[in-house]
């Protein structure tokens, strides 16, 4: 069974005892959350359940592993022939979720 869920402006395919990381979610390590924002879940006994948008009732259950931040992304911005150049880094946080159960 796999679901596609939205968390922090994307969307992510998931299946039970899949790791990924998605944007800063407020947990602490170790807690559980639920995703409730599902908009497809397919491969079960009854075939694919479209949302519109989203499914009602159903909901992905996680466990938040750890907090951290992504690489660093370099933003540089530069204007010829005017002596302008502003380099700036930005590191994203993230969550790492380790998905547990999937209902409908």
């Amino acid at each position: 069974m796999y679901a596609i869920i939205k968390t922090g402006g994307h969307q992510y395919r998931v299946a039970p005892g899949d790791t990924l990381e998605v944007e800063k979610l407020n947990a602490e390590p170790g807690t559980n959350v639920e995703l409730g924002e599902v908009l497809l879940v397919g491969g079960a006994d009854n075939g694919i359940t479209i949302g519109t948008p989203f499914i009602n009732g159903a909901k992905v259950l996680a466990r938040v592993v750890s907090q951290g931040k992504g690489q660093k992304l370099i933003v540089f911005k530069y204007k010829p022939k005017k002596r302008y150049r502003r380099k700036t880094g930005h590191r994203q946080n993230l969550t790492r979720i380790a998905i547990t159960e999937i209902s409908l």
